[in-house]
């Protein structure tokens, strides 16, 4: 699920393409997170999620002022989508904007938030 800042920048992108693809989180011989996409062979699904960015440290409804708006949102989507299919064979989207229904099967106990360091 990806979420794009209001502040973010080419760069974050770049960063964040480069840190999913690199990441070793997937399981060698031993059972040990030491793998990454590329070691098994992976693919991704990419969906966009602007509500990633709902804060609700304030009031009883999430405020969304931290999402980048929906052009340049959208822009930001398409070009993370082109820097990860340059290097994973296969990249499947779901519909920027959709309401969409997507099934999930969180296969293991690890789940991680990447950033590149601008939390909001």
């Amino acid at each position: 699920l990806v979420s794009a800042g209001a502040t973010d920048t080419e760069t974050d992108l770049e960063w964040t393409s480069q840190k999913i693809l690199g990441l070793r989180v997937f399981p060698d011989a031993d059972g040990k997170m030491n793998l990454s996409l590329a070691d098994v062979g992976g693919e991704l699904l990419v969906i966009s999620q602007f509500t990633l960015h709902g804060d609700c440290r304030k009031g009883r409804r999430p405020s969304f002022v931290a999402a980048m708006e929906p052009v340049r949102a959208e822009e930001f989507y398409n070009r993370f989508v082109e820097m990860l299919r340059k290097e994973v064979p296969t990249v499947e989207t779901g519909i920027f904007g959709a309401d969409m229904k997507v099934s999930l099967c969180n296969d293991g106990p690890v789940t991680l938030l990447i950033d590149s360091g601008k939390l909001f």
